[in-house]
């Protein structure tokens, strides 16, 4: 059983600074691609950020220079460095990899999500 446990959202000031974790645990044989999207309310969820094993990253053109997401692969977990923050960015935040897992000699790749974690960025 794998699963993604996020955190470290909250509320900021516009301007302010935070920073979204995402750990992936279980039985991990190898963390692929890692990546955060964002819903807000009434809104589809869209691709903020993405990283390879490799690292490396594409963004969504509105947090370029912003945001800036990295992953630490002995941890398993990917973050989301949110700088400048506007009041746009409030939206629900959700980390998603895709992980080869499986059982003694058998695996398998199976991508994932985590649960969400609010963000609110107040004028």
């Amino acid at each position: 059983q794998v699963q993604l446990v996020e955190s470290g959202g909250g509320l900021v000031q516009a301007g302010g600074s935070l920073r979204l974790s995402c750990a992936a645990s279980g039985s991990i044989f190898r963390v692929n691609a890692m990546e955060w999207y964002r819903q807000a309310p009434g809104d589809q969820r869209r691709l903020v950020a993405s990283i390879t094993s490799s690292t490396s990253t594409i963004y969504a053109d509105s947090v370029k220079g912003r945001f800036t997401i990295s992953r630490d692969n002995a941890k398993n977990t990917v973050y989301l460095q949110m700088n400048s923050l506007k009041p746009e960015n409030t939206a629900v935040y959700y980390c998603y990899a895709i992980i080869a897992t499986g059982i003694g000699s058998t695996w398998y790749t199976k991508s994932y999500w985590g649960q969400g974690a609010q963000v609110t960025v107040s004028s």
